[in-house]
């Protein structure tokens, strides 16, 4: 919290100045107003009380002042603090690997850095100086109650202890229940999220009922627990607000008591209630004070399983100067936490520059996982992999994934621009690059669209077919230039004649780049030179297609699924 506090120490003191400045002058007025009952209204001099009344009135512009002040300094450090905060967890997010995305709720992030740092911020801007200025302002009018008046002072200073035990009361219960409802809202955030990216799904299968019934479902739960949250806190305020009056009821009639007795004045009596006056409002809002710092400290809690998250794929900082893009999987182990087996065991697989590998299998053989270790989107659990001799776990982050670029089966696009999302791994592409990443990747449906590449598409591209958002995707990753492309069933969205027009051009791309192509329709795999057959989660097979169609069964078997490939001759019809 320090480094971000940093910028901020000279604006933080000057408002704890203005804040403890204002307290005083405030505590100053009801002593004037005793001087001036005791003294000018007493004796009839209007000279004194022209003069303490200007005294009294000069103290009450200060006052305001200084509030003024405090309140129009604070803003900036409090906005920027939460700025700060934000920014570093949304940069940590990045940093995290996909075992922990895979993991957590995208509704629950949203919340950790919308609504919890909100949260967070209001305290820190608002709650905590008002808790300190509170408690210090508490303890000096006690002070000063007790040495105007002993016996009164020490009536105040006993109601406070109904207030400190029912505070520990109400902390314990807050913290549960502000936690429950802080859940509850980042799990109706992450459906309200997959209903709205998946509403042509819900719209096609006619379960817009249905699915409102959850999200009704889940709304109330949220509603259940908010109302059980705002009657625990109207308890506890409503109590609040009853001893302080109740002390007030008490002091003036004590208080008349003693004048009537002589042994306390008008003016100090009048400076009692003041006193005992201003300190209904610190103990009415340390209820709201103290729920805002319970919330806080949950925020806080929640924001900080995330950054306390460790990334378990962290870089290294060798760099290779100029990559050529040699490929190699030694010995390659995967096994995910907790899993019985491995996905992956002893993997070889030699991959030269400028040569492409199909990678074949059947469904769930673990070829997506094979390739996501390449750019290290997952990290082996044994044996290595390497990049012109040097282990990809040495190489800094950035290095490898500027050699190493990736299109998936599934795209994703953002909602930008065309333009923004071809070039979100290459930002000083220049137009002719563009356009033959464009052509390559027989995206040219973009120049017919209603600005052409600046056009911005929907989140998640859905107002794009998938033919046409994988298109964008492998475009994206030519783009790129990368020494290794990596191309996971990037094709299985296009029509027959479209992939043909990809393949076409992709084989231009593919001769100046080492191509890893996962393979599941039988038309990808004449891209390759040679073919690497996964089954039983290793490389049973390396060699070219002709050669393991006349020689392997199970090749054969696998590809003969796909109508478009005569396994006896090899070849496309």
């Amino acid at each position: 919290m320090r480094h971000y506090l940093r910028p901020y120490v000279g604006k933080l003191i000057f408002i704890w100045l203005t804040a403890i400045a204002g307290i005083g002058v405030s505590i100053t007025l009801p002593l004037v107003g005793e001087r001036v009952v005791d003294g000018p209204v007493r004796t009839g001099d209007s000279g004194a009380l022209l003069t303490l009344g200007l005294i009294a009135l000069g103290l009450g512009v200060v006052e305001a002042l200084l509030t003024f002040l405090r309140r129009w300094t604070q803003t900036g450090p409090v906005l920027g603090l939460e700025t700060s905060i934000r920014d570093d967890v949304y940069a940590h997010l990045q940093r995290l690997p996909m075992s922990f995305h895979g993991e957590w709720q995208s509704g629950q992030l949203l919340s950790r850095v919308t609504t919890d740092l909100s949260t967070i911020r209001r305290f820190l801007g608002f709650g905590m100086l008002f808790l300190v200025m509170n408690i210090l302002q508490l303890v000096t009018v006690t002070v000063l109650l007790l040495n105007l008046y002993w016996p009164l002072g020490l009536l105040v200073a006993g109601s406070a202890v109904p207030i400190v035990l029912l505070s520990l009361r109400f902390e314990k219960r807050y913290i549960k229940i502000s936690r429950q409802v802080q859940d509850e809202q980042g799990d109706l955030a992450t459906f309200v999220e997959e209903a709205a990216i998946g509403v042509r799904t819900i719209k096609a299968f006619g379960r817009r009922h249905h699915v409102y019934e959850t999200f009704d479902e889940s709304a109330r739960k949220l509603h259940a627990t908010s109302m059980g949250k705002v009657r625990l806190s109207a308890r506890f305020f409503t109590f609040l607000e009853m001893i302080p009056n109740f002390t007030l009821a008490l002091v003036l009639l004590l208080g008349a008591l003693a004048v009537g007795q002589g042994a306390l004045t008008l003016g100090a009596l009048l400076a009692f209630t003041t006193l005992v006056l201003q300190l209904v409002w610190p103990i009415a809002s340390l209820g709201f004070i103290l729920a805002m710092a319970q919330e806080s400290m949950t925020a806080a809690d929640r924001v900080l399983e995330v950054m306390d998250t460790v990334p378990d794929i962290v870089g290294g900082q060798a760099a290779i100067e100029r990559p050529r893009g040699h490929l190699r999987l030694e010995g390659v182990e995967f096994r995910f936490p907790g899993a019985d087996r491995p996905v992956l065991r002893d993997v070889w697989l030699d991959v030269r520059p400028g040569e492409t590998v199909a990678i074949v299998g059947a469904t769930g053989s673990g070829k997506t996982t094979l390739t996501a270790l390449v750019p290290r989107l997952l990290d082996v659990t044994a044996g290595r992999v390497t990049i012109d001799g040097r282990d990809v776990r040495e190489l800094a982050l950035p290095e490898l994934r500027s050699i190493v670029a990736t299109a998936f089966e599934e795209p994703t696009l953002f909602s930008m621009s065309v333009r923004e999302n071809l070039t979100l791994g290459r930002h000083d592409a220049t137009e002719e690059e563009l356009a033959a990443a464009i052509r390559t990747a027989q995206a040219m449906f973009v120049y017919d669209l209603p600005w052409g590449l600046d056009t911005r598409i929907g989140e998640q591209g859905l107002s794009l077919s998938g033919g046409q958002r994988q298109r964008l995707a492998l475009a994206r990753a030519v783009l790129s230039r990368p020494r290794i492309l990596v191309l996971d069933d990037t094709l299985s969205a296009l029509d027959v004649e479209t992939e043909a027009l990809v393949e076409e051009a992709l084989r231009e791309v593919l001769r100046e780049a080492t191509g890893i192509v996962v393979a599941h329709r039988a038309s990808t795999v004449l891209l390759a030179d040679k073919v690497a057959l996964l089954s039983g989660g290793t490389i049973t097979h390396v060699g070219r297609h002709q050669d393991l169609l006349n020689e392997v069964p199970a090749y054969r078997e696998l590809l003969a699924q796909d109508a478009d490939l005569d396994p006896s001759e090899g070849a496309l019809r």
